[in-house]
């Protein structure tokens, strides 16, 4: 698995380890979703506003498929080096 592919599926997973805090988002939460928004428009071509405005679940979706994407093409990759 590419280092890419590794740090977008960390970053993924840390969001759901977060502490809840009483008075909005803590800080590393914060900092988590603009991860989730930076791999989406590097790795994926959308805007910051186009994912800053999608809904969790389906922004969630899209780093799944997009990390899934990403592994898929790092095993192509392997495969066309072995020919």
């Amino acid at each position: 698995m590419s280092q890419i592919v590794q740090i977008a599926a960390l970053s993924f997973k840390s969001i759901f380890l977060l502490p809840q805090t009483f008075f909005g988002l803590s800080d590393k939460y914060v900092e988590s979703v603009y991860e989730e928004i930076f791999y989406l428009k590097q790795y994926g071509g959308w805007s910051f506003i186009e994912a800053y405005n999608l809904p969790v679940k389906i922004r969630q979706w899209f780093l799944r498929r997009l990390i899934k994407q990403l592994e898929q093409e790092q095993e192509a990759i392997k495969k066309a080096q072995k020919k």
